[in-house]
């Protein structure tokens, strides 16, 4: 089999648009999440007023406007969640270095970038213009727009990368999937390079409504938002909803090599399973994601004692959290695994930027990566008493600052509705 290590990174995320940025600000402790009240009356009268929303102004700034990234003949095709991903494959693949121009290169460059939802906003107001207008209401770009592989696609024709091209949709699992899946492609041969990731942007009074109406969203911090995410804590309930897209450039490892390209980790395995259970809830007891943990470090080869570090998925949900802590120390404390659970190192970086549904496990996958490199994990904001119990959250979340440690050996984990679990372990090359 094939080795794939790490050889590019980019994001857009309520930190900042760009990745250094944004991992300065993380280590930094500080939020990107904010009050949604400003963006329209339809956002006042939701019960949930916050969100992570990326910051608009100059690229200069680490903030985002279209025209920084794309001409404005790309912007009026592509959907937001688009645009966002196509900015962090530039950023990504400047850092790669990798700029290829001969058809062999070309033909063994993919693209796998997906997202959860897409582009709510536009099948919104589509669907009140043709319901007040009729047919020519609609734009001939409406479907184009619409469509989630279209990110992939765009990716693709701007760069002319003619190997696999493909998009995942599997809810807040989806920046993952596409992560290890494009793995795969490149462990089996069908690519050498491929550009991976998520995007999302639904940040829509529709979406935050649905999300309330399944009681899924914080509530409780509407006039605090920077404390509104709280992965872990006693006080946690219920997520906050972000946007922006992540993308890793993954390489084969003699490809990389051959072309002296800096490599950040590689990619050791890649884990995915079902709850079977219930449509929004995990199963308490955590197998799902224990099982998906599992495997990842089975494909790795990797024992769970020399497991260094978890970015969890941990949204700030009373159940999720519990059940993905089970699953770790389940999983990190059985047979030949940690001695105490105070040795297992877990944090979640959704305090800081909220869930970026379809683009969390990109992200996430991105923050992990960078621990690896700087031996350094990001922390867990708004921590302020573990649990509820608190004995059994007993582990070292990395509470509200960012803490030194080697990272030799991480795992990243996304989870989402329909009970579907991916885990990719990544370690230092």
């Amino acid at each position: 089999m094939r080795r794939v290590v790490v050889t590019g990174l980019g994001a857009v995320t309520p930190l900042a648009a760009g990745i250094k940025q944004t991992w300065r600000r993380l280590l930094d402790s500080q939020s990107g999440i904010v009050s949604t009240i400003t963006r329209g009356p339809q956002f006042v009268t939701l019960p949930s007023r916050v969100a992570g929303l990326v910051p608009l102004g100059s690229r200069d700034d680490g903030r985002w406007q279209a025209k920084d990234w794309l001409p404005a003949s790309e912007e009026r095709q592509m959907a937001l969640f688009a645009q966002y991903a196509v900015a962090s494959a530039h950023e990504a693949l400047q850092d790669a270095g990798w700029h290829p121009t001969k058809d062999e290169d070309l033909e063994m460059t993919g693209v796998t970038l997906g997202s959860g939802i897409g582009n709510l906003d536009e099948a919104y107001s589509t669907s009140v213009a043709f319901d007040r207008g009729g047919y020519r209401k609609i734009s001939p770009l409406f479907v184009p727009r619409l469509l989630i592989n279209l990110a992939a696609g765009h990716v693709s024709m701007r760069y002319g990368f003619k190997g696999p091209n493909h998009a995942a949709t599997t809810a807040c699992t989806t920046g993952l999937h596409a992560i290890g899946d494009a793995s795969r492609m490149i462990a089996f041969g069908d690519a050498n390079v491929m550009v991976a990731g998520g995007a999302e942007s639904c940040i829509h009074p529709l979406a935050i409504a649905g999300f309330a109406r399944a009681r899924s969203l914080s509530t409780d911090w509407n006039d605090d938002p920077t404390s509104s995410s709280r992965p872990f804590d006693r006080q946690r309930a219920g997520f906050v909803i972000g946007e922006g897209a992540g993308v890793v450039i993954l390489e084969e490892l003699e490809h990389a090599k051959a072309r002296g390209a800096n490599i950040y980790a590689e990619v050791k395995g890649y884990g995915l399973s079902s709850d079977a259970h219930h449509m929004t809830t995990p199963r308490e007891d955590g197998q799902g994601p224990y099982l998906a943990m599992r495997s990842a470090l089975r494909h790795s080869q990797i024992e769970p004692r020399d497991v260094d570090y978890v970015n969890a998925h941990a949204t700030s949900t009373a159940l999720g959290d519990a059940s993905e802590n089970k699953a770790v120390k389940r999983l990190l404390l059985e047979g030949n695994g940690k001695q105490k659970a105070s040795d297992i190192n877990i944090s979640s970086t959704k305090g800081a930027v909220g869930h970026l549904l379809g683009a969390a496990g990109a992200v996430e996958a991105i923050f992990t990566i960078l621990a690896i490199r700087d031996g350094i994990m990001p922390p867990t904001l708004n921590l302020d008493q573990p649990g509820d119990p608190s004995e059994y959250f007993n582990c070292n979340y990395v509470p509200k600052v960012a803490q030194e440690h080697a990272v030799n050996v991480a795992l990243t984990n996304s989870f989402g509705f329909g009970g579907t679990n991916a885990s990719l372990c990544v370690a230092k090359y």
